[in-house]
């Protein structure tokens, strides 16, 4: 049973740095494109950054140079690096995962045509001016 669990989202203030974990269970992330979406109520469900099985990364415009998408060495963790936050990064964010053979840069662009197969439960991150 595949399972992804995120933690570390808190309220922050402008310009301060967050990190979120996505810790999985039931999958190899050999096996997997990762990703992070976030959802807020006016702009729905976007892709923020994805990780493929190669180690590449692909970050959406508004976050790029300012969040990076990693994975720890044992491969059962994915984090979410989240640096200069302003308070239109306020979402609920959410940690995913493809199925194999999807590359970062197409689980990002193919949102939400090419839907993740597994989703997280969400991890709030608020930041106030």
């Amino acid at each position: 049973q595949v399972r992804l669990v995120e933690t570390g989202g808190a309220s922050v203030q402008t310009r301060g740095s967050l990190r979120l974990s996505c810790v999985a269970s039931g999958i190899v992330f050999s096996s997997y494109c990762m990703g992070w979406f976030r959802q807020t109520p006016e702009k729905g469900r976007e892709g923020v950054g994805t990780i493929d099985s190669a180690g590449s990364t692909s970050y959406s415009d508004s976050v790029k140079g300012r969040f990076t998408v990693s994975l720890d060495s044992a491969k059962t963790t994915m984090y979410l690096q989240m640096n200069s936050l302003s308070p239109e990064d306020t979402a609920m964010y959410y940690c995913a995962a493809d199925v194999g053979g999807v590359s970062a840069k197409q689980a990002l662009e193919l949102y939400p045509a090419l839907n993740p197969n597994f989703w997280g439960q969400g991890t709030q991150v608020t930041v106030s001016s």
